[in-house]
């Protein structure tokens, strides 16, 4: 029943995507008064904590630009997917947004944003990480620019981990399982919250690859289907039937991961360091027993770095004005401004040399600063595991759901990942 409520799910996205397609590549643009010279600037969930930031920084830019002016809109994180894609087939998009660039690539492979590679000077691209870089392109388009990045940590409950004899962290996803395994044993509660949510976290993917899972070939074909991706399958599924995950991972997004954390229910937590602040503050108990260790990965050693970007929707009526903008937005002085007060990285070469060069010369001593150091430190060898790519919301579908499958006993390992293959080899895009 779960499955087959997952897929339909699925394929309601899939209908979305192409009435989306449709809508961008038909529909007459209805633009705003190109003679104002207003920018719209949506942003996720900013206020009111960075308020006084942006507006600083908006003044700045229109000080230094007469005649532009920037309105600000910040959207809450679960809802601004579902409005972007609503703009943008209603041709209301606003000018510069802030995205991920996993769904941002969604959205590019339907010519949804403003191609930048010939508007962008190579002195303006040199700014930023190579790799980071990569993350905001597609079939050689780019389509965004980089903002912040966060390598994932490990927060861990110590209370919990001495209750269950535990005296390391773990550092691998083997280490996790035994981890998993003893936390429940000896407390009863559980070790971890991951979410198989397909419209949720992209994490169990990670996973997969650092587990040594090729997704797909260079052809765009499923290359998953293998011993490392039965493997892969094996390991989750296990974690699930022995009863060392919570029965909700298959419901729940990364909100509850969050929620159980800060009760004092689960013992891990996989996050970055700006949400030490967040449990100082809802849970101060918790976060008096709150260590940080670095993020945990399989047999590759990769480490996984995530990208926020800004995009331009491609019939904005202020193209030049609305790529100053981005451009202000992500240079590395302001790169650097914002990263200091939000506990996030930066993504440009110039920024990322002060910050760790800050940071190394400052004693690291609270919890908070301790975990931007290991943050810090992961960034020098993280990549982005999951680049941009065509349907990648539909791939992970077609994984999550027959994962789910497998876990819930509906089908056995080898029949859920060659069904979820072979779903993801019918799809065209």
């Amino acid at each position: 029943m779960m499955f087959s409520l997952r897929r339909k799910s699925f394929w309601v996205w899939m209908a979305i995507a192409f009435c989306l397609t449709w809508l961008i590549s038909c529909s007459t643009p209805q633009p705003k008064d190109s003679a104002s010279g207003e920018v719209e600037f949506w942003t996720m969930q900013l206020q009111p904590k960075f308020t006084d930031y942006f507006n600083d920084l908006i003044a700045e830019f229109e000080a230094e630009n007469p005649g532009i002016t920037i309105r600000w809109v910040d959207v809450p994180w679960a809802a601004m997917e579902s409005k972007i894609l609503t703009a943008v087939a209603a041709q209301t998009a606003p000018d510069v947004v802030n995205l991920n660039p996993n769904f941002a690539s969604t959205l590019a492979a339907r010519q949804a944003w403003l191609p930048l590679e010939e508007r962008i000077s190579e002195g303006d691209r040199s700014l930023y990480l190579p790799g980071i870089w990569k993350a905001n392109t597609l079939n050689e388009m780019t389509f965004g620019l980089p903002w912040y990045l966060t390598t994932r940590i490990t927060l861990h409950n110590q209370s919990i981990l001495q209750a269950a004899g535990i005296t390391e962290p773990p550092k691998t996803y083997a280490e996790l399982a035994q981890v998993a395994q003893q936390v429940k044993e000896k407390t009863g509660k559980f070790a971890f919250f991951v979410t198989f949510v397909p419209e949720d976290s992209s994490e169990v993917l990670e996973s997969m690859v650092q587990m040594g899972v090729t997704l797909v070939d260079e052809e765009g074909k499923a290359a998953f289907n293998t011993p490392e991706g039965k493997a892969a399958f094996q390991y989750w599924v296990d974690l699930y039937q022995k009863g060392w995950l919570p029965r909700e991972v298959l419901t729940q997004g990364h909100r509850r991961a969050i929620e159980l954390y800060q009760a004092g229910e689960v013992a891990l937590l996989f996050s970055g360091p700006e949400f030490m602040n967040a449990i100082s503050t809802n849970a101060p108990t918790i976060a008096e027993v709150t260590q940080s260790s670095p993020q945990i990965t399989g047999n590759t050693g990769k480490i996984n770095v995530a990208v926020m970007n800004v995009v331009i929707p491609r019939q904005t009526d202020q193209p030049e004005n609305a790529l100053k903008f981005a451009l202000f937005v992500t240079n590395p002085e302001n790169q650097l401004a914002f990263i200091q007060a939000a506990n996030v990285l930066p993504s440009t070469i110039e920024s990322v040399q002060e910050y760790q060069s800050e940071l190394k010369s400052t004693p690291q001593s609270t919890p908070v600063e301790i975990a931007r150091l290991i943050s810090s430190q992961q960034l020098d060898s993280a990549e982005v595991l999951i680049p941009a790519m065509k349907g990648l919301t539909e791939l992970k579908g077609a994984i999550y759901d027959n994962l789910q499958a497998a876990m819930l006993d509906e089908k056995t390992v080898d029949r859920a990942i060659s069904d979820a293959a072979e779903t993801w080899n019918s799809m065209s895009f």
